[in-house]
């Protein structure tokens, strides 16, 4: 006979509580969220479930949780990142446990069931999706049919070196230098032949889904926060892999014998407007395939992504500064998410916000600015200072708006709304959306 929960041990309980709240805050890690922001959550939860002085410590790898200071505490390690659904259903189950429509020993197995949920659209879809991120990309940054028949040719690399990263600590080590190498090779080989005359925009989209740009922000945004050792860490960490793609093209440029006009960073001249929107559109569906993103909720995602864009280039387009247009794009991706998950409470704010974020993030900016010092020492500082204000904006910018956004949020949690609709942990998924 079963012994009801109530009336456990307090010792029994405890060790269960601490257990859930430090599951429910590896997944928001792997997710990909701020340590500040997942200490505040992993807090908010404990609250719920009757510990008023909960102790909780993050850092981009794990955590550490404690009921009551002084008392015995829980380490959970993170061990991989999540996808977007997987992180929509942690913080639908955080939702959950928040308005105790979710038990915690529901939430325990639950949790325990997360890694193990297939990809909604397969293999096919995740490959479909890599593909389309670097076309998307390539739209965007340099749009120009040259650099478009580029990509589409090399975009089958791109889920390659996705699983590469994936197989074992020194190929996740080796896979950033082996990808700008490879890439980086067939642009310049492409150059030669006469094919492209820009290589070093057209290079950048395939590996773009690669490149360390968010990890980058998200560390200066936890330096601005106030949480020094994570940030430090996640920026340090970022820098490092941003080094590991520079010497792959270094290397390509070496192999090739090549001179520094295989590092003109000026971008082609494009075919009109509509190719930016046309890459928004694919990037959008990338995202989606990737990121095992429900149909239904892809229209949401490409609201996010357009009204972002929009942002960025008017606000570019006025004041003709880079690092503005970053800002304003930044606060408005905050807010939106924000106001489509009170509007759409089956949609996570993070959800809705990373992949906007994703767009900003200059990666591809930090990487053809560290190889302009194949070119010259002064030419690289002028542009990596460009990269290095930017982000700041990107950074300052989500500050901002997650501040404005601060009482919208309280407000959908104290009425209870977000992810009531749906508690997409409680059902087993259709491969179709």
């Amino acid at each position: 006979m079963s012994i009801p929960a109530d009336s456990r041990p307090a010792a029994v309980l405890d060790v269960r509580d601490r257990r859930l709240l430090a599951w429910v805050g590896a997944g928001l890690l792997a997710g990909g969220m701020p340590v500040h922001e997942v200490e505040e959550d992993v807090r908010d939860v404990a609250r719920t479930l009757g510990h008023d002085t909960p102790q909780v410590a993050c850092s981009p790898t794990g955590l550490m949780v404690s009921l009551r200071s002084g008392e015995a505490s829980t380490f959970e390690q993170v061990d991989g990142g999540l996808r977007l659904d997987q992180l929509a259903d942690v913080l639908a189950l955080q939702a959950g446990l928040r308005t105790g429509r979710v038990t915690p020993e529901s939430g325990l197995e639950q949790l325990g069931r997360l890694r193990a949920q297939p990809h909604r659209y397969r293999t096919a879809g995740f490959v479909g999706g890599a593909m389309l991120s670097g076309v998307g990309i390539g739209l965007i940054l340099a749009p120009s049919l040259a650099t478009f028949v580029f990509t589409v040719v090399v975009a089958p690399l791109t889920p390659a070196f996705v699983l590469l990263g994936g197989r074992g600590r020194a190929l996740r080590t080796l896979t950033p230098f082996l990808a700008g190498f490879v890439v980086a090779l067939l642009a310049f080989l492409s150059a030669d032949q006469g094919w492209l005359s820009t290589p070093l925009p057209a290079l950048v989209a395939p590996i773009a889904v690669l490149l360390p740009g968010a990890l980058i922000v998200t560390g200066l945004t936890e330096l601005a926060a106030g949480a020094m050792v994570a940030g430090s860490s996640r920026l340090a960490f970022g820098l490092v892999q941003l080094l590991l793609f520079v010497l792959g093209v270094g290397a390509a440029l070496a192999v090739m014998g090549g001179t520094a006009g295989l590092l003109d960073a000026s971008a082609p001249t494009g075919p009109g407007w509509w190719a930016p929107l046309l890459g928004l559109a694919v990037v959008t569906v990338a995202i989606a395939l990737l990121e095992s993103v429900p149909i239904r909720q892809t229209p949401w995602l490409a609201t996010a992504i357009l009204a972002t864009f929009t942002a960025q280039a008017l606000t570019v387009a006025l004041v003709e500064t880079r690092w503005a247009g970053a800002f304003a794009g930044a606060v408005v991706a905050a807010l939106l998410s924000t106001l489509l998950e009170y509007v759409r409470p089956e949609l996570p704010r993070m959800v809705a916000f990373l992949p906007s974020f994703w767009l900003l993030v200059p990666g591809s900016l930090g990487l053809i600015s560290m190889a302009q010092f194949e070119v010259g020492p002064g030419q690289a500082a002028v542009a990596l200072a460009d990269v290095v204000v930017v982000v700041a904006a990107v950074a300052l910018g989500v500050i901002v708006g997650a501040a404005l956004a601060a009482p919208l949020r309280q407000l959908t949690r104290r009425l209870g709304l977000p992810h009531l609709r749906r508690l997409m942990v409680t059902r087993r998924r259709s491969p179709r959306a």
